[in-house]
């Protein structure tokens, strides 16, 4: 994503949750919404930096053969 979700959510914890004039309104994204953005942006990026999923398959040769 452009912005970095950490300052998105703080921006969004600080500000009111919707604002109106005249002329129209805008309503945030709900906090809930974003935080669980960032989790699924963080994990995606853990699960690409790993170098193997922890499982590891071998082929086991009896001796002799």
């Amino acid at each position: 994503m452009g912005d970095d979700l950490g300052d998105v959510i703080r921006t969004n914890a600080e500000g009111p949750a919707s604002a109106s004039d005249e002329t129209g309104g805008v309503t945030q994204q709900p906090l809930p919404s974003v935080i669980q953005a960032d989790r699924y942006e963080l994990n995606k990026a853990a699960f690409k930096n790993r170098r193997s999923l922890g499982i590891r398959t071998t082929k086991l040769v009896p001796h002799g053969m």
